[in-house]
């Protein structure tokens, strides 16, 4: 098991499926974890890690807004004194085929899926490379690294995660700071479930290990991106897609 404890962990997008299930997963590790989302929405999250015996607090967050990520960062690190970790997972889809992507549909992802983990990262940076240690663990996905059709936006968005992963791992890496990039492939979340019944069939049977993925698949293999154990990979893009890409 990977110990976390005295580590302080923030994680957007954390009210459901893959968000949700990364935060469970630190705080079941020891990490404080703040599990930030719109609204109220990481309520249940963190209801369900303290109800577990694990330390969490939920804070209200538009990850597009980046005066109110400066103020959620300033608040973590008045409170705790410290952030070692942070989760880039908040994402959405809007998808359509180019022809038809309506512009403000592909400004809404790109905003959300990947402006937002830029400034995220910035904000923490400060403070990571003040402490000389942290970790910064970006959501990307397998449609980043192979395409498909109708998600020219969620695609770019991920792909760019993958290379703005790559880039700020060289800039702080002399900081003892990693960054890395998870790209997961079919997992059972809301964002899946909304997939036509053939289009979920059809992306199935591509997979060698024969199932959908689960967000704690995910989750386990942030966890120990964030962990000491990892403290030698940087750079780096960790595929978890039952083989669908390789």
């Amino acid at each position: 098991m990977m110990n976390l404890s005295g580590k302080v962990a923030l994680v957007t997008g954390a009210s459901r499926g893959i968000g949700a299930a990364v935060a469970k997963i630190l705080a079941s590790q020891g990490a404080t974890v703040i599990a930030a989302a719109r609204a109220a929405n990481a309520a249940a999250t963190v209801s369900s890690i303290t109800e577990a015996g694990g330390t969490a607090e939920a804070v209200s967050v538009d990850v597009t807004d980046a005066a109110n990520v400066e103020s959620m960062v300033s608040a973590a690190i008045g409170k705790h004194g410290r952030v070692d970790i942070l989760v880039n997972n908040a994402g959405i889809a809007r998808d359509q085929l180019l022809m038809r992507m309506k512009r403000e549909d592909w400004d809404a992802v790109i905003a959300t899926n990947l402006t937002a983990a830029f400034t995220c990262s910035q904000a923490v940076l400060r403070q990571m490379i003040k402490q000389r240690a942290g970790r910064i663990i970006n959501i990307s996905s397998v449609v980043g690294q192979m395409g498909n059709a109708g998600q020219v936006n969620y695609a770019a968005s991920k792909a760019g995660l993958i290379g703005m992963t790559k880039a700020l791992a060289r800039e702080v890496a002399s900081r003892s700071i990693t960054v890395n990039a998870v790209a997961p492939g079919l997992i059972e979340t809301d964002m899946t479930r909304a997939l036509s019944a053939d289009t979920s069939k059809n992306w199935a049977s591509q997979i060698p290990l024969g199932r959908l993925g689960s967000p704690e698949d995910v989750a386990w293999t942030v966890c120990f991106l964030a962990s000491d154990e990892a403290a030698y990979i940087t750079g780096q893009v960790v595929a978890v897609n039952g083989g669908m890409y390789t």
